[in-house]
């Protein structure tokens, strides 16, 4: 299992395919100094777990690692099997234990 945070850059609707088989992409961009763009996509019946998110939003994403050839091309595909809401920024805590903000002492 591997995981990894980001912000959703894009979501793709349902692909369906002739033999019924169902995926939907999207990207998430890494928060590094170099951000990265990772592609990784849902399968099946996990493909409506994305129909509560946004382009935006904050996430952790647990994917696992698959490849697979095809006529002697290999291809590697993320499959993510779940994904959480990532941690918002602190909001500045306000209210009746705030301090009064001074531009000089009391005294």
């Amino acid at each position: 299992m591997s995981e990894v945070k980001g912000a959703i850059k894009v979501i793709e609707s349902t692909q369906t395919f002739d033999s019924g088989f169902q995926k939907r992409e999207f990207v998430i961009t890494t928060n590094e100094t170099y951000p990265q763009y990772i592609k990784l996509e849902f399968v099946k019946d996990k493909c409506a777990i994305l129909d509560k998110y946004k382009v935006g939003d904050s996430v952790t994403v647990s994917y696992n690692l698959r490849g697979n050839e095809y006529n002697g091309k290999y291809y590697v595909n993320l499959q993510a099997w779940r994904i959480e809401a990532g941690e918002q920024a602190a909001q500045p805590k306000q209210g009746k234990d705030e301090l009064p903000d001074f531009d000089e002492p009391p005294f």
